[in-house]
């Protein structure tokens, strides 16, 4: 039996995407999205200097490396971590997307602002791998991805798709301890 694998892994992300994720993101609220549960987490905040990262009136809390054990962080953050680090960076770098770091991204600062942009690279990101055939999935992922460049794309992708579901995992699970606190 011949396998699609471009279409088990599409597929594989997009249910849990629109059948677990989006639907229980609708009317995610600022306070929500800004709440921290704890004393000290790291979060999305009103930029206090130029020297912090990010490029518009907000930044994101980020330590390299990272304190043990490392900070809470809030849906913000998660969400953000998601645009850039998971999504964003990689369709720059596998995908003709814009080019983007840490320290060049232009933090949403409402909760509306980052689902929207989380759409968008969601639906980038699903494109690109849509656009890989077999051979696209077996070639090295190449230097974007550091000390993995020499491992298939296929290998990135299971990772990214690994990314996104467990990371919106932790933003449903804030979002379900902040209506039930």
């Amino acid at each position: 039996m011949a396998v699609n694998w471009t279409k088990e892994l599409t597929d594989q992300l997009d249910f849990h995407w629109t059948a677990l994720v989006r639907p229980k993101l609708e009317g995610l609220t600022d306070d929500e999205y800004f709440r921290e549960p704890v004393a000290g987490c790291w979060t999305v905040r009103p930029r206090k200097s130029d020297d912090e990262p990010g490029t518009g009136p907000f930044t994101i809390d980020f330590a390299f490396p990272e304190p043990t054990p490392p900070p809470v962080t809030t849906i913000a953050w998660r969400l953000n971590h998601i645009l850039v680090g998971v999504l964003g960076m990689r369709i720059a770098s596998h995908f003709d997307g814009p080019a983007m770091t840490y320290d060049d991204y232009p933090y949403p600062g409402t909760a509306a602002e980052a689902i929207a942009l989380l759409d968008e690279y969601y639906a980038r990101w699903l494109e690109g791998v849509k656009s890989l055939d077999d051979d696209a999935l077996a070639r090295p992922c190449g230097p974007a991805e550091g000390p993995y460049a020499a491992y298939p794309m296929a290998t990135l992708v299971l990772h990214i798709h690994r990314e996104m579901i467990h990371h919106c995992a932790e933003v449903l699970l804030l979002r379900d301890l902040h209506r039930h606190r």
